[in-house]
C-alpha cells in the first residue's frame, strides 16, 4: 500500500536532485510596484498577495515591448508546472521564452504551494473535501492577469494557458471556472481532475500526451505509479470525451500524423474535433511510446520516459492559439 507514495517520492527526490543546477542559476530581478512601472524585455520577478497567501510568479516579457511597437497588446501564456516544480523549473523544462520571443508573446510562470520547492496546484483532484481546504489558485492566477496588466500591454483577448502534469490538470479548472478570460489550453501530459466542469463557453483545448505515461497513464487499463491518485483522474480518452461534449462539437474526428517515427521510433498522431460550438476545437496529440514528457524538449531524467524531438508542443500550441483569440 506504501509503494506508490514511496515511488513518488523517490521520483520527486529525483527530479529535484537533477534540476539543482537550473535552481542555482541567477535569480531574475525583482519587478518594482506601482501601475506605470512597465517591465522591460527580460525576465523578472513579481510578488502580490492573494486571499492573504504571499505568492509569486515569473515572467519574460519578449523584445517586442521595445521600441516602436511598445504599446501594441500582446499576448499571453500562462505555463503551470507540474507538481514538485515550480515556475522558474518550469521555463527551463519547456524552454518556451524562445518561443516566445520568436513570436512575440508574454510567457508567464507562476508558482503553486507548498513546503519548499515542492509545489504543487489546487486542481481538484484530493479526495473529498480535502481541496476545497487548498488554495484558491484559479483566484491567483486570475490576479497574476490583473496585476499584469498594470505592468506590460496584454491583450484580454488573447489570454492562454499550457501547464504539465498537474499544471496541465489546472489549466482545465481554469479554463472550466474563467472561461470567460481564457482564450485556449494546452495540458500536457495532465488530464481532467476536477468534478463536473461547466464553462460558461466553450474553450478550445489542445491535449499533448505519451502512451507510456507511467504517473498520468493514458487509459485506466495502462496503470502508473500514482495508486489510487491517479484513479480519481479521468484518463485521456475521458478527458478528450468530456471537453467534446462542453465544446458540442459534431463533425467526425478527424486524424492524421505529425511524426511517422523514423527518426526516433515515436509515431505522433493528432485527432482533431471539430464543428464546435463558437468556433471552438479539440485536438489530442498523441506520442506512441512516449512518456511523462514534454515533446519537443530533452527529459531531465530517464525514467520519466521517452520525448519526441520531432515534434514540438511549444510549437504547435501556439500555432493553436493564434487561431483561437477569445471570441
Amino acid at each position: 500500500m506504501l509503494a506508490p507514495v514511496v515511488s513518488r517520492i523517490v521520483l520527486v527526490l529525483t527530479i529535484q536532485a537533477a534540476m539543482v543546477p537550473l535552481q542555482a542559476a541567477a535569480a531574475p530581478p525583482e519587478a518594482r510596484g506601482g501601475l506605470t512601472d512597465r517591465l522591460p524585455p527580460g525576465n523578472h520577478r513579481v510578488r502580490l498577495v492573494v486571499d492573504g497567501r504571499r505568492r509569486s510568479y515569473l515572467v519574460h516579457v519578449p523584445p517586442q515591448v521595445a521600441g516602436a511597437a511598445a504599446d501594441a497588446p500582446l499576448p499571453v501564456v500562462l505555463a503551470l508546472h507540474g507538481a514538485a516544480m515550480n515556475g522558474w523549473l518550469m521555463r527551463h523544462f519547456t524552454g518556451l521564452d524562445g518561443t516566445a520571443d520568436r513570436a512575440g508573446f508574454i510567457a508567464v510562470y507562476p508558482d503553486g504551494t507548498g513546503p519548499g520547492p515542492f509545489l504543487v496546484w489546487n486542481a481538484g483532484q484530493f479526495p473529498g473535501n480535502v481541496w476545497r481546504k487548498r488554495p484558491n489558485d484559479v483566484a491567483f492566477l486570475e490576479a497574476v492577469i490583473d496585476d499584469l496588466a498594470t505592468r506590460a500591454p496584454v491583450d484580454p483577448a488573447r489570454i492562454c494557458a499550457c501547464g504539465f502534469s498537474n499544471g496541465g490538470m489546472m489549466c482545465y479548472r481554469l479554463a472550466a471556472e474563467r472561461s470567460q478570460r481564457i482564450a485556449a489550453i494546452a495540458p500536457v501530459a495532465g488530464t481532467i481532475a476536477m468534478r463536473d466542469p461547466a464553462p460558461v463557453r466553450p474553450v478550445p483545448a489542445m491535449h499533448f500526451h505519451g502512451t507510456r505515461d507511467r504517473f498520468v497513464p493514458y487509459t485506466r487499463e495502462a496503470g502508473g505509479l500514482g495508486g489510487r491518485w491517479t484513479e480519481r483522474l479521468r484518463d485521456v480518452p475521458g478527458t478528450i470525451a468530456e471537453w467534446v461534449r462542453l465544446a458540442a462539437c459534431t463533425d467526425p474526428a478527424v486524424t492524421d500524423v505529425l511524426a511517422d517515427g523514423a527518426r526516433d521510433g515515436l509515431r505522433v498522431t493528432r485527432e482533431r474535433h471539430g464543428g464546435c460550438a463558437d468556433g471552438a476545437e479539440v485536438v489530442l496529440v498523441t506520442i506512441e511510446g512516449g512518456g511523462h514528457t514534454w515533446p519537443g524538449r530533452r527529459p531531465p531524467v530517464w525514467f520519466i520516459g521517452r520525448s519526441t524531438r520531432t515534434v514540438s508542443a511549444n510549437e504547435l500550441m501556439w500555432e493553436f492559439f493564434t487561431r483561437h483569440p477569445l471570441r
